[in-house]
């Protein structure tokens, strides 16, 4: 009798990610008042009765903030991700598919894109605009889609060759249908893993522009914002910027391992086909 192993990967990642999970979906109830500021208490050390990690300057307590910034933590990211998997699924099938003009030029502008900072423009585009939160996730959603348009490219041509798309081409059916309906469930598992490995890169991408003062509004909830307030606090309180850090590392480091473990389990399985 053979004994099947359990998947180590998942196991070990399923709990930081669940965590940060149901942190992000009823923050609002478990800690409703994580952005009400006490002045009277200001910063506190971790340990304080009532406050595990401590307050940081305004009396706000360390561990509720966070909880509370996993939405925005999670949100954009996962928005940047997913939209970025959609323009790449759409124009990486088309680059890959018809091939000619159509791919030199979308190429040519995933090149163009790839060649540029991402988060130096990021900055740029958000500073000049004023823009907030959402401004940011959509800048960065366009200049995180040419990875994904390579991705489904590369994928695409390996499927264009294939036996059942020759035969879907014999019996007439239309380009949109081969592309859509045959290719594209073909090259998924790639856009997949390519998501996850997005949504990690994302997480530290807003993080990054909040420490810096864009994204979130003062005030609000967020790790990279926590990040930046805890500048002036880590001699007095230092679960304010390791709180927030950790948090950070853990879950990018998280869902680039299930990303990782996704991948070969797609490879494994296609060649065993």
């Amino acid at each position: 009798m053979t004994v099947r192993r359990l998947p180590l990967t998942p196991l070990f990642v399923a709990v930081p990610l669940a965590t940060v999970a149901v942190f992000a979906l009823t923050s609002q109830w478990l800690v409703p008042d994580a952005a009400r500021q006490d002045i009277l208490t200001g910063v506190t050390a971790p340990g304080t009765p009532g406050h595990l990690f401590g307050t940081d300057q305004n009396g706000r307590d360390i561990a509720s903030l966070a909880i509370a910034g996993a939405r925005s933590a999670l949100a954009g990211p996962l928005v940047i991700a997913f939209g970025s998997m959609l323009i790449g699924l759409l124009l990486g099938t088309l680059a890959g598919y018809r091939g000619g003009w159509v791919d030199l030029m979308l190429s040519k502008y995933a090149d163009l894109l790839l060649a540029l900072p991402t988060t130096l423009i990021a900055l740029v585009i958000a500073g000049v605009v004023d823009g907030g939160y959402w401004v940011t996730v959509a800048v960065l959603m366009m200049l995180f889609s040419p990875t994904d348009i390579r991705m489904v490219r590369g994928a695409v041509i390996a499927q264009a060759s294939r036996p059942y798309v020759e035969s879907a081409r014999a019996l007439g059916l239309s380009h949109r249908r081969i592309m859509f309906r045959h290719i594209v469930p073909n090259v998924m598992p790639v856009a997949v893993t390519t998501m996850l490995l997005n949504i990690a890169f994302a997480l530290v991408s807003m993080s990054a522009l909040s420490f810096l003062g864009l994204g979130v509004g003062p005030g609000e909830p967020d790790w990279g914002r926590q990040l930046s307030d805890a500048r002036d606090l880590i001699g007095r309180n230092w679960g304010s910027a390791v709180v927030p850090g950790v948090l950070i590392i853990v879950t990018a480091s998280s869902i680039n391992l299930l990303g990782d473990w996704l991948q070969e389990r797609f490879e494994q399985r296609g060649r065993g086909r």
